[in-house]
């Protein structure tokens, strides 16, 4: 390759770096931005501000949004106002000022009658006359009459009892607006002895000098009208989550403005600062969360597809969310929380679905009005069903996660609402219940997201690991139909790659189901590999090395068509090639070396490389170290674990060698660990066997077994 070439490539592979990065950086951005929008968008009432004034008709029911009880000034106004009209006018003490003044008028009123009586010289009609013009009194003419007909004896005791009794009333309480009440208790203290035309004069002449003597004291009414106010406590008023503070098409009063001010109902809304706050809250949380699953998940993390999904599926739990949480009251408890982390352990570890709980549990909380007990109720459902999932490789593990869930958020419901004595026992059951629909809910719907999301972007699951292993599977059913020998060599291969698997921590059963499928393009021409070959009848040896490199090397193509006809997974495919990588077909190469008399410029080294890629996971490696160290002891058949080890180790050496793991996270640890458990396991399956006496013809046979084959 010269110094262009290498230098071209370079550039390439730092463009596809920056676009992956880019493409990452553009998917996080989309995450950030949908959950914004999701969390802002205004689906409910939760939010609402009203418009209304006192006299106004209500628009809609208005409930309260949580629990709240403050001091009502308009119901403490009420109850002063009550206990000041109560209070009593506070009156001085009768004046006797005023009952002295009332009686010089009347003894003034008398001595005119008395010199009216008196008077020689005037007529009758005179008198009468004078007798009405008096101001202080009015006199019609039959009392005046009746007075000028008394004689001065009878006149004398009219005016003496008429006296009497002015003095008698005038002396108790007359308050102002009771002076007729006053006077109509006159006749009945006139003297019974009196004759009629007498008594009548004097109820006739007494009214008219009965007068308020007891005023009202203002000074001392508002007063004790202030100190009753004043004595009368605050009055609280409450409302409980849901209850309806004013209903569709009632009047609003000045109770209900009270109350939708202290919900901060009637304040304008200001939509920059709310979105301002969210978008801040956003930001923290997905910051949060990708650090830490950049942290722990570095590789699967950075898969576009992976990471696009769980964006997605994050911005539509905060969308529903947002949708069924304000201004609810069982719907917060229904939602089904735990079914996004149930997806995250599925598809990355227990580890990020706790901490995707986390993430959902604060938004809950941040939405809902009893925040605390919400969140918590998300977060410890959503941790324990991350916890009991495990790597779902059973049906039985989405009942468990599920019961977990159920359970978490029960008890939730029971530590926060058992002694609230504000909730009734059928508002407790109805939360206990649908807790448990909550649960069940979550782990029904995390089982059908991840069979509808492994399906349409090729996300495999354990689920579908599991269903491809099954022996019955049309495609391995081929592979041992046509080439049982392959077939018998991918189980050997698959127990040896799984073993090792599980001792460097990689993905168990995707390397095994990887290993059954990876020489599946063997099936189409059987006859050309050596495992499905009679000894003795290599058909190869028939052929021109390039010919017969190009048979060897097109089972990977065929075995790539094959497994997309048959629809299995990308991540099943992504074995076919990557488990030869870059590899030669060693015998073919140095066959048509030896033909070219050892001109390297005659023969193509590319027709008989495999076309790679170079192993991309460290499933895929183990499964290229696996292939080649089953292969190799099988044709060399070793005698002791010492021959196996070092044959393992040769092969281990060779492909890093050749840098066949250059894009893989294996360590030199790792493949420590890989060949010990490689060494382990051909050793049982290839151990010496104790030799018995045999007949002679077993002897040949036993020769013949263990002639050497050449493996391609």
């Amino acid at each position: 390759m010269d110094e262009n070439t290498s230098t071209n490539l370079t550039t390439l592979e730092r463009l596809r770096s920056a676009l992956s990065a880019a493409r990452l950086w553009f998917i996080l951005l989309f995450a950030v931005a949908g959950t914004i929008a999701a969390i802002s968008i205004p689906v409910n009432n939760s939010a609402q501000t009203y418009g209304l004034q006192i006299s106004d008709v209500a628009p809609q029911d208005i409930h309260a949004l949580y629990d709240l009880s403050y001091v009502s000034e308009v119901l403490t106004e009420r109850e002063r106002t009550v206990a000041s009209e109560n209070v009593p006018q506070v009156y001085d003490q009768p004046d006797i000022n005023v009952t002295r003044q009332q009686l010089e008028r009347l003894q003034a009123a008398l001595t005119f009658i008395d010199s009216v009586r008196s008077d020689p010289y005037s007529t009758n009609q005179v008198k009468l006359s004078d007798l009405s013009s008096m101001s202080d009194i009015r006199l019609d003419t039959e009392t005046a009459l009746l007075i000028l007909e008394l004689s001065d004896l009878h006149w004398q005791t009219v005016k003496s009892e008429t006296l009497t009794i002015v003095e008698q009333v005038m002396r108790n309480e007359i308050r102002e607006g009771r002076v007729e009440e006053a006077r109509r208790t006159i006749p009945a203290l006139v003297s019974i002895s009196l004759p009629e035309n007498q008594a009548t004069t004097v109820e006739t002449l007494a009214p008219a000098f009965v007068t308020p003597n007891t005023f009202l004291n203002i000074a001392d009414t508002e007063a004790a009208r202030t100190e009753a106010r004043e004595s009368v406590e605050p009055v609280i008023k409450s409302y409980v989550e849901g209850e309806t503070i004013v209903s569709r098409g009632e009047v609003v009063g000045a109770l209900d403005i009270e109350a939708l001010m202290e919900y901060d109902l009637l304040k304008p809304p200001n939509p920059w600062l709310e979105i301002a706050i969210r978008s801040l809250l956003v930001i923290l949380l997905i910051g949060i969360f990708t650090t830490f699953a950049y942290r722990i998940h570095p590789k699967e993390i950075t898969k576009a597809n992976l990471a696009f999904t769980l964006s997605l599926l994050f911005i539509i739990i905060t969308l529903s969310m947002q949708a069924l949480i304000p201004d609810r009251t069982v719907f917060p408890y229904v939602f089904p929380y735990a079914a996004l982390p149930i997806l995250v352990t599925v598809f990355f570890s227990p580890s990020l679905g706790v901490m995707i709980s986390l993430l959902t549990g604060t938004l809950a909380g941040f939405l809902a009005p009893r925040g605390l007990e919400l969140a918590l109720y998300a977060i410890i459902s959503g941790i324990l069903a991350s916890l009991m999932i495990k790597r779902a490789e059973r049906l039985s593990s989405f009942i468990s996660a599920g019961l977990a869930a159920a359970l978490g958020s029960a008890l939730v419901i029971v530590i926060f609402r058992l002694p609230d004595p504000a909730m009734d026992i059928i508002g407790k059951t109805t939360l206990l219940g649908v807790s448990i629909v909550s649960g069940l809910l979550s782990t029904s719907l995390g089982f059908g997201l991840l069979l509808i999301i492994g399906n349409l972007l090729g996300i495999t699951t354990n689920l579908q690991l599991l269903e491809l292993s099954r022996p019955d599977h049309p495609l391995l059913q081929k592979i041992l139909r046509e080439a049982p020998g392959t077939y018998q060599h991918s189980l050997q291969v698959a127990n040896l790659a799984e073993q090792a698997a599980r001792e460097i921590g990689a993905n168990a059963l995707l390397t095994r189901v990887g290993a059954q499928y990876h020489d599946v393009g063997k099936s189409l021409h059987p006859q050309f590999f050596i495992e499905n070959q009679v000894p003795g009848q290599n058909v190869h040896e028939q052929l021109d090395p390039k010919t017969s490199a190009n048979i060897i090397l097109s089972h990977v193509p065929e075995g790539l068509s094959l497994a997309r006809k048959y629809r299995i997974p990308q991540s099943i495919r992504a074995f076919i090639p990557e488990h030869h990588g870059t590899l030669k077909v060693s015998y073919q190469y140095s066959e048509a070396l030896e033909a070219a008399n050892g001109d390297t410029d005659q023969v193509d080294r590319r027709d008989y490389t495999y076309k790679g890629p170079v192993p991309l996971s460290r499933e895929t490696a183990l499964l290229m170290l696996a292939d080649g160290s089953e292969a190799a002891v099988r044709a060399k058949r070793p005698q002791s674990k010492e021959e196996i080890n070092q044959i393992v180790r040769r092969i281990i050496s060779d492909r890093m060698e050749k840098g066949q793991f250059d894009k893989t996270d294996l360590t030199l640890r790792d493949l420590n660990t890989i060949r010990r458990s490689f060494v382990k396991t051909l050793t049982n399956i290839y151990h010496p066997r104790i030799q018995y006496p045999k007949s002679p013809s077993e002897d040949d046979q036993s020769q013949e077994d263990t002639q050497p084959v050449q493996s391609t």
